[in-house]
């Protein structure tokens, strides 16, 4: 047995009990109803940009609560080609939409590419979404006690309608898209390759929002701010822990259809590994993971960066 095969064999078998609810499948079914009534309002805006060859568009669309949500999308006009392949991007906790140079490796690869804010992070997208009660250091106890409130739930369809945007535009072939992120991005990857059929690969790195309830358990990352508001609000747990489980990759990963290429850090303490395994050791779709054995939260950096551009290559060929 190899030094990788001992040091992992636990994750292939981590495998928590679910927390789904009976209600779970007409939660989402009434979420996505609700989002999809709503409507786009897509704007673009073309920016002018150093490289000439990419069409640069600043762009805009409203969030099944009204909000814009703002972002980049990026067109390889040098291909001169009548569609092209989409990517959407979803980004980190608490970064943005990020500028268009970080994107440009997926153009020069032959995508369309379409970049958006995760709302009230660090871009310019704000919410108009309804909050009844207070929340705990950061977004992701926002709502916590009401999962029509809960921030994940506006953010998750933001994200599906990323999906409507591109779909819309007339450079992008919608039987071509591509969902990819890190971290929370990689989160939303899987939310939307399990609520949404259109992505046809999920491209899901060091991945949050899995096993939710260990998360919180143990203060990682970003639900370490659930944590803390449970020791505020003690006369919540139970209530809390039902609703966030609605929003737990882990209960919608056999909803995947989709090719998932996941990534993961064995020494990463804000998405430990084995609570991303209890979404990943549930999909039934073609799926590989690829882990770092000494790297942090960081993941696989540049190096991941090229084995999803292989990946693409080797498993999407005919679209390049």
């Amino acid at each position: 047995m190899t030094y990788m095969e001992r040091v992992t064999k636990e994750l292939f078998t981590y495998q928590p009990e679910l927390t789904k609810r009976e209600d779970f499948d007409a939660f989402w079914e009434e979420t996505i109803r609700e989002a999809k009534s709503a409507p786009l309002n897509g704007i673009r805006t073309k920016v002018s940009y150093p490289i000439t060859k990419v069409g640069v568009y600043d762009v805009q669309f409203d969030g099944m609560d009204g909000t814009p949500v703002h972002g980049w999308f990026l067109v390889p006009e040098f291909m001169k080609k009548e569609t092209y392949p989409c990517l959407i991007h979803y980004h980190g906790f608490s970064y943005h939409r990020g500028k268009p140079s970080e994107l440009m490796h997926w153009v020069m690869m032959g995508f369309a590419v379409l970049s958006v804010d995760c709302r009230e992070q660090g871009g310019s997208t704000g919410s108009r979404a309804p909050s009844t009660g207070g929340y705990s250091m950061n977004l992701a106890s926002k709502g916590a006690h009401n999962r029509y409130e809960y921030y994940y739930r506006f953010v998750y369809m933001d994200c599906m309608k990323a999906i409507d945007f591109a779909c819309a535009q007339n450079e992008v072939d919608p039987q071509r898209i591509v969902v990819e992120g890190a971290s929370q991005g990689g989160a939303l990857c899987m939310a939307m390759a399990a609520l949404d059929e259109r992505p046809k690969a999920a491209l899901a790195d060091v991945p949050s929002n899995s096993n939710l309830e260990s998360r919180i358990e143990g203060e990682h990352g970003a639900f370490g701010a659930v944590s803390d508001y449970l020791r505020h609000h003690p006369e919540e747990l139970d209530l809390v822990m039902e609703q966030l489980s609605y929003f737990d990759t882990m209960n919608m990963a056999e909803w995947i259809t989709c090719r998932v290429l996941a990534s993961v850090a064995l020494k990463d303490e804000v998405c430990p590994p084995e609570m991303y395994c209890a979404t990943y050791n549930r999909i039934r779709s073609e799926k590989e993971i690829v882990i770092y054995p000494f790297n942090g939260h960081e993941g696989g950096g540049a190096h991941q960066t090229e084995a999803k551009l292989r990946y693409l290559r080797k498993w999407f060929s005919d679209w390049f």
